[in-house]
């Protein structure tokens, strides 16, 4: 039984989501005391009680703890199964980091699955559906993964609402993966997505974001929602380079002029444009557990989060591998290494 304090480090969801992750594919059990106990609310909430539910039916584990504002939790994972899932959170919270719990058990999976996660789809302190479509899915289909997305609904905070789909084909093998460079830019696009917003709002977003980047025609693109799936904005710059694509998400609310959540957005793609990684740290932090599973991997990345380190340590718990973080002049390298 591997025995884990959710209060170390970063002490958020993360802790628990990879510690179900890896307690399905390699078959080691785990308490987790603490949990989440960093947070203003403390215990599990609907969406990190989604995951724990999702993993259960999954592995057909044995679960003690797995209720709302629960601060431990037991779980002794069964086989992998494979199947058609569904699952609701039942508020906004976050529909992406519930499938990027499920999504690398499921490449165990002795045939090919299906999850529909209802839920957000785009709200803060997440990645939105289009970072696991564009990011997250090439990277982990550059490591050897048959995964892809769908955005059947967005669904925005507080309503939530939103539904993404995933099919996952079982996993063949890993491919190492090393991202030292992102090489040449091969796209680069801003896009404001309004529900029941005025379409002024996304107008002045992206008349700052022209004005910022340098960005025209094409490169800014208005996206207008059906009402019933708001009221909500989001505005995305994607980048995309030979080898790594990269996804940046602000979001609008009440009293946030748009101009702000430009300059969010902006500030953000900026900071990665100028550290020369091909990574920023939230594609980083989702990069960590596959590459340990593929036994190897490296990559540079704009900064090391909290986060990220805390991710780090508990992968460091399940499998045999070590993960290091070195700075460089303008970002920093992290490899992973088996043993």
């Amino acid at each position: 039984m591997i025995e884990i304090d959710g209060s170390k480090g970063e002490g958020g969801g993360q802790v628990l989501r990879t510690a179900l992750t890896l307690s399905m594919i390699t078959g080691q059990p785990f308490r987790i005391a603490n949990i989440r106990a960093n947070r203003s609310k403390p215990g599990l909430m609907r969406q990190h009680l989604a995951s724990v539910k999702a993993a259960t039916e999954i592995s057909g584990a044995q679960v003690e703890g797995d209720a709302l504002g629960s601060t431990s939790l037991t779980f002794a994972p069964g086989a992998i199964r494979a199947g058609e899932y569904e699952f609701q959170i039942g508020t906004a919270g976050s529909s992406t980091l519930v499938l990027q719990t499920v999504i690398p058990a499921l490449l165990y999976a002795p045939g090919p699955s299906v999850v529909r996660v209802s839920g957000g789809t785009h709200n803060s302190k997440a990645p939105p559906a289009e970072f696991l479509q564009r990011a997250y899915g090439r990277a982990m289909a550059d490591m050897g993964a048959q995964v892809e997305f769908k955005l059947e609904r967005a669904g925005f905070y507080p309503a939530g609402g939103g539904a993404v789909r995933a099919s996952v084909q079982p996993l063949a093998a890993w491919r190492r993966l090393a991202l030292d460079a992102r090489g040449e830019r091969r796209e680069a696009y801003a896009e404001s997505l309004v529900a029941a917003v005025p379409g002024g709002v996304a107008k002045r977003e992206l008349d700052c974001v022209a004005s910022a980047m340098g960005w025209s025609g094409e490169q800014l693109r208005f996206q207008v929602l059906p009402d019933h799936w708001g009221p909500g904005n989001a505005l995305l710059i994607t980048l995309e380079h030979e080898h790594v694509t990269e996804v940046f998400v602000a979001f609008g609310e009440k009293a946030r002029r748009a101009e702000e959540v430009a300059r969010d957005a902006v500030a953000q793609a900026r900071r990665y444009i100028a550290s020369g990684a091909a990574v920023s740290e939230h594609l980083a932090d989702q990069l960590l557990l596959p590459m340990a599973l593929a036994g190897g991997g490296s990559f540079t990345m704009d900064v090391v989060s909290q986060h990220t380190r805390t991710n780090a340590e508990i992968i460091g718990l399940f499998l045999p591998v070590s993960i290091s973080f070195d700075k460089r002049e303008t970002c920093s390298y992290c490899e992973v290494r088996r043993g």
